[in-house]
């Protein structure tokens, strides 16, 4: 499919509708909040005929566009989508709704420069998972910092300043290696496409190179262990809507690198060092799961959670050349991509949907300390409902969507080892424990004081919001297929490059 103009239209239309609401101004923000939701819903509603034509047969890329960007160069502004990008796509546009919809009476400093944030922020991000193109790619992996920046700027907490530059400075130093790659990648190759970068011969000595600058940057972005420590102050800091995107959207970059990257480009590295990326995600699986066990804030608790489930998206990733048999291509390998992806989406609503929870009781008691609360089902008995089930899908139960990514990579792991299964597994007992924990010391028991037994149950917008996530997160839980039969074809194309060596002959 060529030339329809739709891939354009997705990252621009948020943009431009950014602009216009700057342009609307904080002194109308009733109609600034309204143009800003239209924007969102058209943009999501746009998606929707994307996938519905989307031919899941074939891994060739869909929607093309390409134009001439940088002529010297040879950069191109170069759009396609596949089964890897396409669903990451429509979780950034799903994902944009509810954020709008939540800062509707919440946010009353510059609401008309917050929503223009989040709209920008939108288009962005989705321009990083429809780049063909290296140099079009990192010019939107960087721009997007820009929005987030102001976010948390902004509308975060009273340490919003420290948080902020903590997580610029970890995510564009690790993007300045990625850049360096690439520039050697271009050298190699003579343009930027990224389809061109994983058909290069390289020598393994270049590989591993290449592979440890983009793990770098790719890493900070899940984040991965030990360069996670940007994101707890990040979550803390930001407001409610810059957590949910923060969780939902951006860290799925990073996973999204390794697939569309990483694997493809340096696969023979990736061979090499697997062993290193499934350390560190087991590391990050079981150490960041005591860790959550021990927090206060509700918000770090959540921020840490992240990092533990993300942990199983790179472990997926990297499993594959520890199950590959003679033919490179068993069905354990599928798996381990397959619950990769699934994880991302996966995590992506029920981390979103959390910190929307959390953000319901801050409105109303202005504190995320965990002692502060207690006995919130007794006053607020829907709110009560919707956290329980965001709570046990974070705990992967069966049924949503939490469970679903975690056993397709659980499975894949037995294949390789079992002690990889062993340490996997432990991520069901332990986000349990942290998850039930924090439903046991906040939702149940008798009302814990005054401040508590004041709190009033969801109005309607916020019940809208909270059902649309329930919703997704039940639905994928329950129906799974259409997800996996969409990127089926891309995986397995992602396969078969990893099994072909790229090491030049003689």
């Amino acid at each position: 499919m060529h030339g329809t103009g739709i891939l354009s239209t997705l990252i621009w239309l948020p943009v431009g509708g950014g602009l216009l609401t700057l342009l609307i101004g904080d002194g109308r923000a009733r109609l600034a909040r309204w143009f800003a939701l239209l924007v969102a819903l058209a943009t999501f509603a746009l998606c929707l005929p994307l996938w519905q034509a989307f031919d899941t047969t074939t891994a060739n890329f869909q929607y093309l566009e390409r134009l001439a960007w940088i002529p010297q160069l040879h950069a191109d502004y170069y759009l396609g989508v596949d089964g890897i990008s396409l669903p990451l796509i429509l979780l950034t546009a799903f994902m944009t709704v509810p954020v709008i919809i939540a800062g509707w009476s919440v946010i009353d400093k510059r609401p008309a420069q917050y929503y223009a944030a989040f709209l920008i922020l939108e288009g962005l991000m989705i321009g990083v998972f429809c780049a063909m193109d290296a140099l079009l790619f990192y010019f939107f992996w960087e721009a997007m910092l820009i929005p987030m920046f102001l976010i948390i700027g902004i509308w975060g907490g009273p340490r919003r300043v420290y948080a902020t530059l903590k997580f610029f400075l970890y995510t564009f130093l690790g993007s300045v290696l990625m850049l360096v790659a690439l520039i050697y990648l271009y050298v190699q190759s003579g343009d930027y496409t990224i389809a061109g970068f994983q058909s290069l011969p390289l020598s393994l000595a270049a590989q591993r190179w290449i592979f440890l600058a983009f793990l770098l940057a790719f890493a900070v972005k899940v984040p991965m262990w030990p360069v996670h420590t940007w994101l707890p102050d990040a979550h803390v800091e930001a407001p409610t809507g810059g957590s949910v995107i923060l969780a939902a959207i951006m860290l799925k970059m990073g996973g999204y690198g390794l697939l569309r990257f990483s694997l493809p480009i340096t696969p023979d590295a990736s061979r090499e060092l697997d062993w290193l990326v499934i350390g560190l995600s087991l590391i990050a699986v079981v150490y960041i799961g005591f860790v959550a066990l021990m927090q206060t804030d509700m918000k770090k608790l959540i921020a840490y959670s992240s990092i533990a489930h993300m942990g199983f998206v790179t472990l997926g990733a990297f499993l594959a050349f520890d199950i590959q048999g003679a033919t490179g291509l068993l069905r354990g390998a599928v798996n381990g991509l397959d619950g990769a992806m699934v994880q991302m989406v996966s995590h992506g609503l029920i981390s979103g949907a959390l910190f929307l929870c959390i953000g319901v009781m801050y409105d109303r008691l202005h504190s995320r300390n965990i002692s502060d609360y207690g006995g919130v089902i007794n006053v607020m008995p829907r709110f009560g409902a919707f956290m329980v089930l965001f709570a046990l899908a974070n705990a992967g139960l069966p049924g949503t969507s939490g469970f679903v990514g975690e056993f397709l990579v659980i499975l894949a792991a037995f294949k390789a080892s079992f002690w990889y299964a062993f340490l996997a597994a432990t991520t069901l007992v332990l986000g349990a424990a942290y998850t039930l924990w924090l439903v046991k010391r906040v939702i149940y028991g008798p009302v814990a004081n005054d401040r508590v037994a004041a709190m009033t149950d969801l109005n309607g917008r916020e019940f809208l919001v909270l059902a649309m996530l329930a919703v997704a997160v039940l639905a994928l839980g329950l129906w799974p297929a259409p997800l996996v039969r969409t990127m089926e074809a891309s995986m397995q194309h992602l396969l078969q490059q990893l099994v072909i060596s790229k090491i030049p002959v003689g």
